[in-house]
């Protein structure tokens, strides 16, 4: 049994009056689904099927989970098919949980408008050549879940039942699907980190603010982008930013005018920070590609290897590719890497961080006179 199949069976067996027993043909259906293993659904992800819990949901809905996201309906980010109250049309959505959000508003209206704001940020930061083919607001039908499930609609495509698009064409956009989802919930839980570190985050000092006539000229191409959360769009992939990320660019850029280079982040998009020997700005001369990483939580592992695939990438695609001189890479870090700057001198990749009020480096960025 495909997707089609299991969408038109429980379209022509469900009954919200027949209730939730064990016999219940429709109930029956739904069930089976977490076991299944035909409908092709991402390897990894787990499916399941929801037809209410003592009384028959008015709007059942099978639900598509990422582990490495959410598995719980009740929050978080998740991919359904639900079905309208009519059963006439069902819908594939990607939604946010509800049912702890509805525990902690009770009032209805201010519940829906949480709902549709978050709903209308996230698909802000969507790719707009996916998003918009996807650009659909669903009717459920009258009751208080169908309606919350519709507020909740981040991005959704409506079918017919009585019409379902052939499975090879349901499969094609549930793959549009999960990765509109894995990209809302990047963005969601950046926007949540960086709410976070607004708390704590500091001012730039005032030791840093005089850099001097020189150091002014330097940074003309250089102006921090807003210190809150961001997103910024690239072809291939959204990338949400902190006000930590920026605040590191801010003060990097402040520190190495100091060192006889000129640092870049206008219109450079989607490369962090580019840098230039002050004497050397024609055309042919060198340019330091530098992707910045915030560790967090300790975690320099996935800051070493985000940045060194962002490298890699950026290096073929924007340089070699353009028939452009290869740049020297570097990775910028907010703390101390360990024993991740030897794995990247390794590379052919140098590196820097933030040291208490200075800056350490490796070898290869001492060489280049960054640091002593």
């Amino acid at each position: 049994m495909t997707m089609r199949d299991l969408l038109l069976e429980v379209a022509q067996t469900y009954e919200q009056k027949a209730g939730t027993g064990a016999g219940v043909p429709g109930q029956k259906v739904l069930r089976a689904v977490s076991s299944r293993t035909d409908l092709g659904v991402r390897e990894g992800w787990e499916v399941a099927g929801f037809g209410g819990k003592g009384t028959a949901a008015s709007a059942p809905w099978i639900g598509i989970f990422d582990p490495e996201i959410n598995t719980d309906p009740k929050a978080g980010l998740y991919l359904a098919y639900i079905f309208s109250t009519d059963l006439k049309s069902v819908t594939l959505t990607l939604q946010q949980g509800v049912t702890e959000l509805r525990e902690k508003l009770k009032e209805q209206k201010a519940f829906r408008t949480h709902l549709e704001r978050h709903a209308e940020r996230l698909f802000g930061a969507l790719p707009a050549s996916l998003a918009e083919q996807w650009n659909h607001r669903p009717v459920f039908g009258r009751g208080e879940r169908p309606e919350s499930y519709e507020a909740a609609s981040v991005v959704a495509r409506r079918y017919e039942t009585s019409d379902l698009p052939a499975e090879g064409q349901l499969r094609q956009d549930l793959r549009v699907a999960e990765s509109l989802l894995q990209r809302a919930a990047a963005a969601d839980a950046a926007w949540r980190a960086a709410r976070d570190e607004d708390q704590d985050d500091r001012e730039l000092s005032d030791s840093r603010q005089g850099v001097g006539r020189r150091a002014t000229t330097a940074l003309a191409g250089f102006k921090p982008r807003n210190s809150s959360g961001y997103v910024a769009n690239i072809a291939a992939q959204q990338q949400v930013k902190s006000q930590k990320h920026e605040t590191l660019i801010r003060d990097f850029g402040a520190y190495i005018v100091t060192r006889d280079f000129t640092p870049t982040n206008l219109r450079i998009h989607p490369k962090d920070l580019i840098l230039r020997q002050s004497d050397g700005t024609g055309e042919g001369a060198p340019e330091w590609l530098v992707e910045v990483k915030v560790i967090r939580r300790g975690d320099a592992a996935t800051a070493v290897r985000e940045a060194v695939g962002q490298l890699r990438e950026y290096s073929y695609f924007l340089y070699r590719e353009q028939r452009l001189a290869a740049p020297h890479l570097m990775g910028l870090f907010s703390e101390e890497i360990g024993v991740y700057a030897a794995y990247l001198e390794d590379q052919g990749i140098a590196a820097m961080w933030q040291n208490g009020g200075g800056w350490g480096g490796t070898s290869t960025a001492a060489a280049w006179g960054m640091i002593d």
